[in-house]
C-alpha cells in the first residue's frame, strides 16, 4: 500500500488548529476541557474541517529569552470599516471631541447590557495621543469605578506602559470595545459589539493615534472582523481606519500565563519603533 505524501501535513495542520483552540480557551479563563469521546472526537472532526491557516513566521528565541520574529507572510487583512458604520446614530458624525461623544452616547440604553451595569466605562488618557489600547469590556473594577483596566490586569498595562515602554499612564488613550460590563465576564456578544461599535470607531477617528495595541482575541477580532487566533495574529501589524495595529495578549491572560509576557514585550517594542521611542537596554513587561 503506498503511503499518502500529504498525511504529515495534514496532521501538522491538525495540530496547530488544536493548539490554537486550546491557546484562545486558555486566553479566556478555561484551563481544559473533560478528555472524554465526545470532545475528542468534536476536536479531531474541528481540525480536519479547518481552513489551512496563513504562513506566519515561527518567533526565534534569543539568548536573553526574548524573539525576533520576522513574518512571512501576515494574515489577510481585513475589510475597512463601512462609511455607513457612523450613520447607524444619526448626529454621531458629527461630535468633534471626546467629551461631545460621551455627552452622545450619555445615558446610553442602546442594547441590553445597560440595565446591569453600575457604570458606563467610556475611556481615559490623553485624547490626542498617539498610542491608543483597546480591550475586551469593562470587569467588576471597572465597572464599579467607570474607568477601563483599573483591576490586577489593568495595573499590569499600566506596568507596560510606564515601566516597559517609558511612558505615564495619562499619556495614551485607554478604552474598550464595549462600555458596559457583562455578566460574569462573558464575553460581549454580537448585537452588544454591534451597538458599540460606532462609538469605538468614533472613539479612533477623534484620537486618530498613530498606533492601536488591542489587548487580547476578543478585541482583535472585533476590531479587525476576522476569527483567526490571538498566537497568528500577535507580532504582526494590521490597519483599521487608517491607523496602525498591534494584536497581543492581554493583561489578564498574562496574569495566569506569565512566561507569555515575553511576546508581549516583543510586540510592545515594535509599537515603540514605530513611535521612535527608546528602546531601554533592559526592560519590559515584569
Amino acid at each position: 500500500m503506498s503511503r499518502d505524501p500529504t498525511a504529515p501535513e495534514r496532521r501538522r495542520l491538525m495540530l496547530d488548529s488544536v493548539r490554537d483552540y486550546l491557546e484562545q480557551l486558555a486566553e479566556e479563563g478555561l484551563e481544559g476541557l473533560p478528555a472524554t469521546a465526545t470532545t475528542r472526537a468534536a476536536a479531531s472532526q474541528a481540525a480536519a474541517v479547518a481552513p489551512k491557516p496563513a504562513a506566519v513566521a515561527t518567533p526565534a528565541l534569543a539568548s536573553d529569552g526574548v524573539s525576533s520574529c520576522t513574518a512571512a507572510a501576515s494574515p489577510p487583512r481585513p475589510a475597512p470599516a463601512p462609511i455607513e458604520l457612523l450613520s447607524r446614530y444619526p448626529g454621531l458624525e458629527k461630535t468633534a471631541t471626546l467629551e461631545e461623544l460621551s455627552a452622545f452616547i450619555g445615558d446610553c440604553k442602546r442594547c441590553k447590557l445597560a440595565p446591569l451595569r453600575t457604570h458606563l466605562v467610556f475611556g481615559v488618557g490623553n485624547p490626542h495621543s498617539d498610542l491608543m489600547f483597546v480591550g475586551e469590556a469593562p470587569g467588576a473594577d471597572e465597572d464599579a469605578r467607570g474607568e477601563p483596566f483599573v483591576g490586577r490586569a489593568g495595573q499590569l498595562l499600566t506596568d507596560i506602559i510606564e515601566r516597559g515602554m517609558g511612558l505615564k499612564r495619562a499619556d495614551v488613550y485607554i478604552c474598550n470595545v464595549i462600555k458596559c460590563r457583562p455578566p460574569d465576564n462573558r464575553n460581549p456578544e454580537p448585537d452588544e459589539v454591534a451597538a458599540c461599535e460606532p462609538f469605538l470607531m468614533r472613539q479612533i477617528d477623534l484620537v486618530r493615534p498613530r498606533a492601536i495595541v488591542a489587548l487580547g482575541t476578543f478585541a482583535v477580532q472585533a476590531l479587525l472582523k476576522v476569527k483567526t487566533p490571538i498566537s497568528r495574529l500577535r507580532g504582526n501589524w494590521q490597519e483599521v481606519r487608517g491607523v496602525k495595529l498591534m494584536p497581543t495578549f492581554h493583561p489578564a491572560y498574562l496574569l495566569r500565563s506569565p512566561g507569555e509576557k515575553r511576546w508581549v514585550w516583543q510586540d510592545i517594542q515594535e509599537v515603540m519603533k514605530l513611535l521612535g521611542i527608546e528602546i531601554p537596554a533592559r526592560g519590559g513587561a515584569r
